[in-house]
């Protein structure tokens, strides 16, 4: 059966590399220590920002894509653990609180890989909401971009009103309302009224169909900064002051460039672009989504980069929050 896996101390203990006079993040981080995700269970515990992993790519193979984004969290966890703790970063900051265990569906045509991504919506978004309504802030590390859906909805329930996103993305996941995947989150979160300004940051025209970008057109809730219109001067100033007071980033992996992914390009930002840009602007956002990265693919790819370059953001997101 799906859940979510709680860790313990002892889960994350084997991942943590020893050193004689130093001190790792996984020594300091917090663990979950209730049976159940409650509340108040989050609001007894002192960090601010829970870590949890959803491993999977059945939302990216029901787009249509490349299996492999479920190889990224366990990879991710380990390098983030293994972060020095110091002044700069402690990790008495973060609550490790696990991750979703979801069993491939008996049907794998595309309908029902379809089917399966609506029960992973269903697991996801109420554990979000109970984090945000403790006072908490996720952070997720995917998995396919169709947890998108899951971030906005749980975050949306727990403060009573749709929420803005801004999504730095080569593709603006804005396909059709044709069963669940992938590429559709904001579509389904649009409809359902979860998702009021949808800000895009980084789209290349060439991925993306003439529907999508006459929807981004004639829709005054979506707004897009693309890549080509970056690489002629625009900057992201233009969506940021249109940011609400509730609002996620997200983070699809495939808009940088050369980082594995099931759309991995040769044409996009640069890691410190991302970098810079969570760096600059975390303080807006109540929850980071870091999603499409792989570091194993199903057609024999693979990248041993895509697991430090997660922990550095993740632990950007969180200096930039404390600072």
């Amino acid at each position: 059966m799906d859940n979510l896996k709680i860790y313990s101390r002892s889960d994350i203990e084997h991942l943590i590399i020893h050193r004689d006079g130093e001190i790792k993040l996984g020594e300091r981080v917090n663990t979950y220590q209730h049976e159940a995700i409650s509340i108040e269970g989050l609001t007894s515990n002192k960090s601010k920002f829970v870590l949890l992993g959803i491993p999977e790519d059945i939302g990216v193979r029901a787009n249509a894509g490349i299996a492999g984004a479920a190889s990224a969290w366990r990879t991710s966890l380990t390098a983030f653990l293994n972060i020095q703790s110091n002044h700069f970063l402690n990790g008495e900051e973060f609550l490790v609180l696990g991750h979703f265990e979801i069993t491939e569906p008996e049907d794998s045509s595309i309908k029902g890989l379809r089917t399966k991504v609506a029960e992973i919506d269903d697991l996801v978004h109420p554990i979000i909401e109970k984090i945000v309504a403790a006072g908490k802030t996720p952070i997720v590390v995917g998995g396919g971009h169709n947890n998108a859906y899951g971030m906005i909805k749980g975050t949306s329930l727990a403060h009573k009103g749709p929420i803005d996103v801004l999504n730095v993305d080569a593709h603006a996941d804005l396909r059709e309302l044709e069963g669940r995947h992938s590429g559709n989150g904001f579509s389904y979160a649009l409809k359902e009224n979860y998702l009021n300004h949808y800000l895009m940051y980084g789209l290349h025209q060439n991925y993306n169909n003439e529907a999508i970008l006459s929807q981004i057109e004639n829709s005054p809730k979506l707004k897009a900064v693309f890549f080509d219109d970056i690489l002629m001067g625009s900057d992201i100033n233009s969506i940021i002051s249109e940011i609400g007071p509730v609002a996620g980033l997200e983070i699809d992996l495939d808009c940088i460039q050369n980082v594995l992914s099931s759309a991995e390009t040769p044409s996009g930002f640069e890691v410190n672009d991302i970098r810079k840009l969570i760096l600059t602007h975390a303080k807006k956002f109540s929850y980071l989504h870091i999603c499409e990265g792989a570091t194993r693919m199903l057609d024999g790819r693979v990248s041993k980069l895509t697991s430090k370059l997660i922990a550095y953001l993740v632990s950007d997101f969180v200096k930039a929050h404390i600072s």
